[in-house]
């Protein structure tokens, strides 16, 4: 309400940027926790080391650090993504489902649900399954790539 109106955004109840806002609110400790042990795992020698050999905090920020913390970020982002794909009360609550504008596959698997269809629901279901693991997969692929190469 007034917060949005103060910083000239428009209203975010029943909107996809409210439906964004509430996702990353509702799956941020899931995110924070990862990335935090990753780098708190990694110590502060390396960052000692490169202030060493002269690096500034932000060379050695993105030179030393975002390397070593790579898997923790891999984590948290496919954390983050698992949480919100089956998301389904606060998508609700904030964005509602209308169609074409914020209704999302857990919604519309909810809806077929409740109607009785329940064919529709097992082929959205599969699909939202299907998708998920070629995400994942490509995501630990990836992660699996840059260990070897």
């Amino acid at each position: 309400g007034r917060l949005t109106a103060f910083l000239g955004v428009a209203p975010l109840p029943f909107t996809f940027a409210g439906l964004v806002v509430a996702s990353l609110f509702y799956s941020l400790p899931f995110v924070v926790q990862p990335i935090q042990n990753a780098f708190e795992a990694m110590g502060d020698r390396p960052l000692e080391a490169a202030a060493t050999l002269r690096a500034s905090p932000l060379d050695a920020f993105f030179t030393v650090a975002l390397p070593l913390a790579r898997p923790g970020l891999v984590t948290a982002a496919i954390l983050g993504f698992a949480h919100t794909v089956g998301e389904f009360g606060v998508v609700l609550m904030i964005g509602g489902a209308i169609p074409d504008k914020t209704r999302v596959v857990s919604v519309l698997i909810y809806d077929q649900v409740e109607s009785m269809n329940y064919e529709r629901a097992h082929w959205l279901a599969g699909g939202m399954l299907l998708f998920s693991f070629c995400v994942l997969l490509a995501l630990y692929g990836r992660r699996r790539n840059g260990r070897n190469g």
